[in-house]
């Protein structure tokens, strides 16, 4: 058997607010613990709203799934405990507080794993369906592509104009 498939994303469920410090929470413990063979990345998904106050835009992160923290790891008891024991963490998804390993096609919703410049084969100029989001079901056009950020810039048709939306890669699909 491969090591690799053993090697699997959990979630984890915080203390309200708490995400980023059972993030580094676990760094340290994964250091101190020289778990670094079986913890291989840890996450906490994030999207780029903008927000209008007193008449100035900004650009804010949110989180999007308050409460809960991405593990990707190769699942045991020990490391359950390690896990499970760690501040603010207060258990795995699952049945009876046991880890339930998130489905490939849970995974790429949440657009947890990266998708390489050569799986993705979606070009400046192509035609786009978005199929998730506050404009599922819109139809544009690529302008940019940033594979480093996982994301494509696309103009849409809204409100009569050409609108340019930044776009994970997993919310779109070519037509």
């Amino acid at each position: 058997m491969n090591i690799n498939e053993n090697i699997k994303w959990y979630v984890i469920h915080t203390y309200a607010s708490y995400e980023t410090v059972v993030k580094n929470n676990l760094i340290k413990m994964i250091e101190n613990n020289g778990l670094q063979d079986f913890i291989f990345e840890i996450a906490i998904p994030v999207e780029e709203e903008v927000v209008e106050k007193n008449g100035k835009r900004k650009v804010v992160e949110r989180k999007k799934f308050p409460g809960y923290v991405f593990i990707k790891m190769i699942y045991t008891d020990h490391v359950w405990y390690m896990v499970t024991n760690t501040r603010g963490v207060t258990g795995f998804v699952g049945p009876q507080a046991k880890a339930l390993p998130l489905t490939v096609d849970e995974i790429k919703r949440m657009g947890l794993e990266r998708i390489s410049s050569e799986d993705f084969d979606i070009k400046v100029g192509d035609n786009v369906r978005i199929i998730s989001g506050a404009l599922d079901t819109f139809l544009g056009i690529v302008e940019e592509v940033y594979i480093d950020k996982q994301k494509v810039r696309v103009f849409v048709q809204m409100f009569g104009r050409q609108t340019p939306v930044e776009l994970d890669f997993t919310q779109i699909e070519k037509i």
